[in-house]
């Protein structure tokens, strides 16, 4: 008779293997990367745009309220250009390319295009 503490099973559990012990990875000393400057979009004056338009224009564009949007069509009027936000630069390329595609001044028969905007670095 056969105790059932006498029975070996044949297939005993597989060794776990050795390993060395996993030392973390050194990454090199880098310097973080620069943080791009900011843009300005800055509007500019044609002389045939009415300030409604301009009001309109930066308020759908860019949310501006019809009282900052005012204060920016004035001094577009007075100086030819102002700076109508100031992000980084493909959204300032964004913006640029939505004011010249806005289309022209319903309010102005003669008016058969969109204001003009540029964009210049911050710095």
């Amino acid at each position: 008779m056969i105790l059932s503490a006498e029975i070996h099973c044949a297939t005993a559990p597989p060794k776990r293997p050795r390993v060395a012990p996993q030392q973390p990875r050194v990454k090199p000393q880098m310097a973080p990367p620069a943080l791009e400057p900011p843009w300005h979009v800055i509007l500019l004056d044609d002389e045939v745009h009415t300030h409604e338009y301009v009001i309109e224009m930066l308020g759908a564009i860019f949310g501006h309220s019809p009282e900052l949007a005012l204060r920016m069509a004035r001094e577009v009027n007075a100086a030819g250009r102002v700076i109508v936000a100031t992000v980084h630069k493909e959204l300032a390329e964004l913006r640029q390319q939505q004011i010249e595609e806005y289309g022209p001044d319903k309010r102005v028969p003669e008016c058969q295009v969109s204001m003009r905007a540029t964009i210049e670095c911050s710095e």
